[in-house]
C-alpha cells in the first residue's frame, strides 16, 4: 500500500481529526495544516476537524484555529514538524493513531504513519501531492493556503528545494482553481511601515565576521523602540539573502517573556542544521533555528558557525 493510501485510509476511518504543526508557525506550517482541514471537510463534510496551536497574528489571514481539549478517539495529523517536542497545541502521546507529513530531515519517529520527504520544498507541496494521489478534494481556499506555503518556503521558487515537481504542483493549484496567485504575494509580503524601519535597523547593525557570518542581537528594548514583536526578526531573516559579504546570517532575539533568545539561521552554502541541533534546535541544511536559555551560548554558536563557514570556504571550488 502506498503512503498516500495509508494516509487516506486513516483519514477516511476517523470521524474526529486533529491537525497540529510546529511552535512558532510560519506560512508553510499554517498553510499546510489549515488547507488540510479545508480539504478533509470538503471531502467528508460530516467529520469534525480541528486545527490547533498558538495563533500567529501576522498570518491570521490564512484562517482561524480551533480549540480542542479532549483527544478521545481522534486521529492526529502533524504537518511540517520533525520532532515531537516542537508539536504545538497537543501531546502526541494522547493519540493512538497519528500521521506525520513533513519535509525536514529526519529527527525522530513519533507518529504511527510517517511520510517524510526532505526533497520537497514544503509540507504544502506534500499536501498537494496527497490530493493528486487520493480522493481528497481541493478547494480554492485551500489552494490559496497551499500556494502561500510553497511560495514562503521556496523563497518564490528561488531556493534549492524548488524542483520541477514543485513548479508542476504549484501550476496545478492555479489551473485547477483559477487561483489569483498575485493576491498570495500581496498578502505574504505586505509590511507595515514600522517593520520597514526596523529592517533598516537590522541592515545597519549586522556584525560580519572575517569568514562571512553576519549576526545581530536584538534586545527587548530594541523591539519596544520599533514597536515590533519578538517574532519579527525571525520573520525577516530571509530578506537578507544575497548580501555578498555574508554566507551565513543569524538573528538572536531576546524573548523576555520566556526568558530565552530566539535564533534564526540562514545559509547560502555552509550546512547549518547540524550546528542548530547541537544547541537543541534543527531544521533544513540551509534554514534552521533554535532557542537559547544561556546567553553564553550565543557566542559559542557564532563561533561554531564561523568555523563551519571557514571550512566551507577552504573546501569550495570557485
Amino acid at each position: 500500500m502506498t503512503i498516500y493510501k495509508k494516509i487516506y485510509k486513516l483519514i477516511k476511518k476517523y470521524n474526529k481529526i486533529v491537525i497540529a504543526r510546529h511552535i512558532g508557525p510560519d506560512p508553510d506550517a499554517l498553510g499546510s495544516s489549515l488547507a488540510l482541514r479545508d480539504i478533509i471537510l470538503n471531502t467528508f463534510p460530516h467529520k469534525k476537524v480541528y486545527v490547533v496551536g498558538s495563533p500567529a497574528s501576522k498570518f491570521k489571514y490564512l484562517g482561524t484555529l480551533d480549540k480542542y481539549n479532549d483527544s478521545g478517539d481522534a486521529l492526529l495529523i502533524v504537518t511540517d514538524t520533525p520532532n515531537s517536542s516542537r508539536v504545538d497545541g497537543v501531546d502526541v502521546k494522547n493519540f493512538k493513531k497519528s500521521i506525520k507529513i513533513d519535509h525536514h530531515p529526519f529527527l525522530e519517529e513519533f507518529c504511527t504513519v510517517e511520510w517524510i520527504d526532505d526533497k520537497a520544498s514544503s509540507a504544502s507541496q506534500m499536501i498537494i501531492e496527497l490530493i493528486l494521489n487520493t480522493k481528497l478534494k481541493l478547494t480554492k481556499e485551500a489552494a490559496f493556503k497551499l500556494y502561500t506555503g510553497i511560495i514562503a518556503d521556496s523563497g518564490r521558487f528561488m531556493y534549492a528545494y524548488t524542483s520541477p515537481k514543485t513548479l508542476r504542483l504549484a501550476a496545478y493549484l492555479i489551473a485547477e482553481t483559477n487561483l489569483d496567485f498575485t493576491k498570495v504575494y500581496e498578502k505574504l509580503y505586505e509590511r507595515p511601515y514600522k517593520e520597514i524601519k526596523f529592517k533598516g535597523y537590522l541592515s545597519q547593525n549586522f556584525i560580519i565576521t572575517n569568514n562571512g557570518v553576519g549576526y545581530i542581537k536584538v534586545t527587548d528594548d530594541i523591539l519596544k523602540e520599533f514597536n515590533v514583536d519578538v517574532a519579527t526578526p525571525g520573520n525577516m531573516i530571509n530578506e537578507f539573502n544575497y548580501i555578498k559579504e555574508m554566507l551565513v546570517w543569524v538573528t538572536f532575539t531576546e524573548d523576555k517573556e520566556n526568558n530565552n533568545y530566539r535564533v534564526s539561521i540562514r545559509s547560502r552554502g555552509p550546512i547549518i542544521n547540524k550546528i542548530a541541533e547541537n544547541y537543541g534546535g534543527g531544521g533544513h541544511i540551509y534554514a534552521s533555528g533554535t532557542k537559547l536559555k544561556d546567553i553564553t551560548d550565543i557566542d559559542n554558536l557564532i563561533n561554531d558557525l564561523d568555523n563551519c563557514t571557514k571550512e566551507y570556504i577552504e573546501n569550495k571550488e570557485f
